[in-house]
């Protein structure tokens, strides 16, 4: 029979483990993306390919236009995480997340779970899930420390808030510097001691005030990136620090008299 060519046969199955890298490389691609739409549509197929695939519910889950859809999405993300990391990576890469790749899909959408809750209103369950993922990696390249910090700040709870800063002492970040000055202001008054904090926190970002007072008012949409001392860190700083400062009484004020006497000190 002259023309005719032998079929191939069907390779073996693919396994989970390499349907996932074919759906996770959907996503490399989503990310690239500028037409929202072609982005989740790409998300959609990923998961069509392996339901495991985490950073597709958060592609999801970030263009969802209700709330409890995108506290949902991203539920089931951290839900198609745990499943492809196995309950083994939970005990053995503890202190380690994050540091390998196959840990960054399920980071990402916890990340998105705890501030979906915390924007549900959940404070408590959204805390419970930052401590949990700076246990999961210390070494916190998401930066998940200064929205805890800054969030316990907000709920007044200082003794916690403190404790977070002291487990990462040394950070210089504005948003870390602007909370301890309002911590010592909370609890000496105006003292030397808070004063000096003030002073530093001031010469760390002296955009922050600006925010503070209302006079700038905050973009809707946070910058994605930041420079130290720079205004996008400003916004970051005072986006986070805001009602603490704004209903901690005497703390504006407080913060105005001392602009007013350190200028040269702002200046250099």
């Amino acid at each position: 029979m002259a023309g005719r060519t032998k079929s191939k046969k069907p390779g073996p199955p693919k396994t989970a483990e390499q349907l996932l890298d074919e759906a996770q490389e959907l996503i490399y691609d989503a990310w690239e993306m500028v037409d929202r739409r072609d982005a989740i549509a790409r998300a959609w197929k990923a998961l069509r390919i392996s339901p495991d695939c985490a950073d597709a519910y958060v592609i999801l889950a970030e263009s969802a236009m209700e709330p409890d859809r995108a506290l949902e999405l991203y539920g089931k993300g951290v839900a198609a995480g745990e499943r492809a990391l196995g309950k083994e990576s939970f005990e053995r890469d503890v202190g380690h997340f994050w540091g390998m790749l196959k840990t960054r899909p399920y980071m990402r959408a916890r990340a998105g779970l705890a501030q979906a809750l915390w924007d549900h209103g959940d404070y408590d369950e959204a805390i419970g899930h930052w401590r949990d993922m700076l246990r999961l990696n210390p070494g916190d390249n998401q930066g998940i420390r200064y929205i805890l910090a800054a969030r316990l700040l907000y709920l007044d709870r200082d003794r916690e808030t403190a404790a977070v800063l002291h487990q990462y002492r040394g950070d210089t970040a504005a948003v870390v510097i602007w909370i301890e000055a309002l911590l010592l202001f909370r609890a000496r008054g105006d003292d030397p001691k808070a004063r000096r904090a003030l002073d530093i926190a001031l010469k760390c970002n002296p955009h922050v005030p600006a925010y503070l007072f209302f006079q700038k008012p905050l973009p809707r949409a946070l910058p994605e990136y930041a420079g130290w001392g720079d205004e996008n860190e400003a916004q970051w700083c005072a986006a986070e620090n805001l009602k603490a400062w704004r209903t901690t009484k005497g703390a504006i004020a407080w913060l105005a008299a001392r602009i007013s006497a350190g200028r040269p000190v702002l200046l250099h």
